[in-house]
């Protein structure tokens, strides 16, 4: 449990780090780029550390689409045994190479950068007001629940 600075004993998920302190929102969306589900961490937790969880709250489905961030054996294992095909690329000092990488699935990878960018216009979460993790995300969840009203 990280303090920074909180008046109780909750949970903040702020991660000190050398250019200070930051928060990562870790962000699943369907084929129509509309989230489905999220996590909130401090900044220097990394992002293999949270997938397993994130990806074990997905729901079924045929491929899952992630940067080389998320490029770990035992989530690609993960993946497999819920039934899904990894797309993921491999790291740049990787020995195996991306033969079997499917580039043109990969293009979709963009429709979670466009949540962050429609998340962005919501100043409370982009500048993170909230100093409790559950109050911070119970704004992201209602800026979700905003991006899901168009449909």
């Amino acid at each position: 449990m990280v303090i920074s600075g909180a008046a109780c004993e909750q949970e903040t998920a702020i991660g000190k780090s050398v250019a200070g302190n930051t928060s990562k929102i870790h962000m699943a969306v369907d084929a129509c780029g509309l989230p489905i589900h999220f996590s909130v961490t401090g900044g220097e937790v990394h992002d293999c550390k949270e997938a397993p969880k994130l990806v074990a709250e997905l729901p079924k489905g045929d491929y899952i689409v992630a940067d080389r961030g998320y490029d770990s054996e035992a989530l690609r294992l993960q993946i497999k045994d819920k039934g899904a095909v990894p797309v993921i690329p491999r790291k740049k000092n990787s020995t195996r190479g991306n033969d079997e990488m499917d580039w043109c699935l990969y293009k979709y990878r963009h429709l979670v950068e466009n949540v962050f960018a429609r998340l962005k216009h919501f100043r409370a979460i982009a500048t993170r007001y909230d100093k409790l993790k559950r109050n911070f995300e119970g704004s992201i969840a209602l800026a979700c629940a905003f991006l899901w009203l168009p449909m």
